[in-house]
């Protein structure tokens, strides 16, 4: 079975490649009078996922005030996720078990996801040059192309996985995972949060401490959790490397399941508003974005 080779996209390069969006129905976000997406997570006591909610569960709260849900799906929508994967040296030891981690998030992806895998360190490269659902394809490149590089450009690696969707209609998530703190990036925490939070991306982070020799025990790079919990994805520090499976798998269950929500603002003032997703049910939690630009 002939798949393509892929070609592996550098961030300077990436503008070039076009970014295909698929002919999957999904709820429609523009309109004159705008309305702003929220994707909400629910999770009981033992942070196990909770389906089959409705509209009626839930209430938005836009800068302290309750605002009226004008949008509700709890189906499994598409998704459209770049996967990035630090590949820095601090790395060497575990890369095996990190590409087959990602394998476990990507042979998850349903007919309708649409994905790319990458990797950084010193360089940061995407394959393929298009979205695909091709698993097949995407396992091969985890398989095959992943390779061992140097510092880690964490925040630039972030800002190209958003650079690749920004042409994207849907649900746009970014996976990143690392071993540590950035040491490369042109951009901050800071600039990442920024982006995400006016283009509506979702982050996703995993981060896994490791033990380097002679330099003790490295930690994630501290910004992840914060960008990861303000743009409503989820944040999930490790300690041990045999997590990592069962965590890329709880990311892509997590995907299958959010709830869409959708609001108009209160007040189109382009500033950055406060917002909230509450339960109407005890012992529920809602994971959604914390922020938005009214715009």
């Amino acid at each position: 079975m002939g798949l393509r080779r892929p070609l592996w996209v550098t961030t300077a390069a990436l503008g070039l490649c076009a970014a295909a969006t698929y002919g999957q129905q999904q709820p429609t976000f523009r309109s004159a009078t705008r309305t702003v997406p929220v994707y909400a997570t629910v999770t009981d006591a033992t942070g196990r996922l909770v389906p089959d909610l409705e509209q009626g569960d839930f209430e938005i709260w836009d800068n302290g005030k309750k605002v009226a849900i004008s949008l509700f799906e709890n189906s499994i929508q598409p998704i459209t996720v770049v996967v990035m994967l630090d590949t820095s040296g601090s790395m060497t030891m575990n890369l095996d078990l990190l590409k087959q981690a990602a394998t476990q998030f990507v042979i998850r992806l349903l007919p309708t996801d649409k994905a790319r895998v990458g990797s950084f360190s010193d360089k940061i490269r995407v394959a393929p040059a298009g979205f695909t659902s091709d698993r097949d394809e995407l396992v091969r490149i985890l398989r095959d192309d992943i390779q061992y590089g140097n510092p880690t450009a964490l925040w630039d690696a972030a800002n190209v996985g958003m650079e690749a969707l920004k042409d994207i209609e849907g649900r746009r998530v970014v996976l990143v995972f690392t071993d540590g703190a950035d040491n490369w990036s042109r951009l901050d925490e800071g600039d990442i949060l920024a982006r995400a939070r006016n283009e509506e991306f979702l982050i996703y982070a995993i981060g896994l401490r490791s033990r380097l020799r002679g330099q003790g025990v490295t930690r994630p790079d501290a910004g992840l959790r914060k960008v990861a919990e303000e743009t409503g994805g989820g944040y999930f520090e490790l300690t041990r490397t045999d997590e990592l499976n069962s965590t890329f798998t709880r990311v892509a269950a997590e995907l299958h399941s959010q709830y869409v929500l959708g609001f108009t603002p209160l007040a189109v003032d382009g500033k950055v508003h406060k917002l909230e997703v509450r339960i109407n049910r005890p012992g529920l939690v809602a994971r959604a974005r914390k922020s938005y630009v009214a715009k």
